[in-house]
């Protein structure tokens, strides 16, 4: 009877040591969660994507204020009135006119106006300014090269882009929100304008070199300049500069009549290889070899010298923009 008595104290003191695990059945996420969810994003697909709104439309937004701090971003001093004007769409000048007719309103002390003049003068300046650094920093491709060059950096597309993530997207007096693409690069042009008539020629320069010419950095530049016939170009260029005839050689080839044919053709000018390239045909390699040898020959390569982001504007160049 002892043995016993001891037994189960030794069992119930091993017990008091080591408690049994207790299993918490409590449930972390209600069942009434998931359904809810999948209703609530079954109404959001009927309803579409919400409407984006403007943020001039929140309670606490100041115009102003806006614009002041755009110019100190852009480490520029503006004319208040003259920066809105530059972000005033004439859709917008229309709208307004309109709804004061509508309230019977016929004088009024403020008047309107739009950015048609200014984005006009910045238009000119920006393209005047931007061959003139293209032609600058690419002095060897001749005048159809430069041209592609200036149409991509003077695009609408190009220069929405920039508008965009230089933050005018919130500052434009339009009628549509968010504004067209046309709209965004009028007001930049309209901005270099804008830069112009309060600082200066010199200013206006810097701005338009630090933003839209640097979009040509580490660019494909044979993607923006797309040469449809490179074998005549090469033949017009040879001729130009006085480097002697083309002659296409075949330097190696492997995998002949097979689908996974290479041909190694070098253009040579004057017994001088001045380019090489590789094709699944004669005809391919050729004219990667014509291009390759253009690259060379117009200073484009992959691994050129990056372009000089600090070019200053000359006095010669300021009497172009003006006349």
């Amino acid at each position: 009877m002892s043995l016993i008595r001891s037994a189960l104290r030794i069992i119930n003191q091993s017990k008091a040591f080591n408690p049994s695990p207790i299993l918490d059945q409590t449930r972390c996420i209600k069942r009434w969660v998931a359904p809810t969810l999948r209703e609530l994003r079954r109404r959001q697909k009927k309803i579409g994507p919400p409407t984006p709104q403007p943020r001039s439309g929140f309670i606490e937004w100041n115009y102003r204020a806006e614009l002041f701090a755009f110019g100190k971003r852009l480490h520029e001093e503006f004319q208040l009135p003259m920066l809105q004007r530059a972000f005033t769409q004439p859709s917008y000048v229309h709208k307004e006119q309109k709804r004061q007719q509508e309230l019977g309103v016929k004088e009024t002390d403020i008047e309107m106006e739009d950015n048609s003049q200014l984005y006009e003068r910045g238009g000119y300046l920006v393209n005047e300014c931007v061959r003139a650094y293209l032609k600058h920093s690419f002095p060897l491709v001749p005048p159809e090269g430069i041209n592609a060059f200036a149409n991509y950096l003077l695009s609408t597309e190009m220069l929405a882009h920039i508008g965009a993530h230089l933050g005018m997207t919130e500052l434009m007096l339009d009628t549509d929100y968010p504004p067209s693409r046309e709209s965004l690069s009028h007001s930049l042009l309209a901005v270099v304008s804008a830069i112009e008539q309060t600082t200066g020629q010199e200013r206006a320069f810097l701005f338009i070199r630090d933003f839209i010419c640097t979009q040509m950095n580490q660019r494909d530049l044979l993607e923006i300049w797309h040469i449809e016939d490179p074998e005549l170009l090469l033949k017009e260029i040879c001729e130009e500069r006085k480097l002697g005839d083309l002659e296409p050689r075949l330097i190696g080839e492997c995998g002949k009549n097979t689908v996974l044919a290479a041909y190694n053709v070098g253009v040579y000018a004057n017994k001088k290889l001045i380019g090489q390239g590789f094709g699944e045909d004669v005809a391919t390699a050729i004219k990667t070899a014509s291009l390759d040898a253009l690259q060379e020959l117009f200073d484009i390569r992959d691994n050129m010298r990056p372009l000089n982001f600090q070019a200053q504007l000359k006095p010669v160049t300021v009497k172009a923009v003006e006349n």
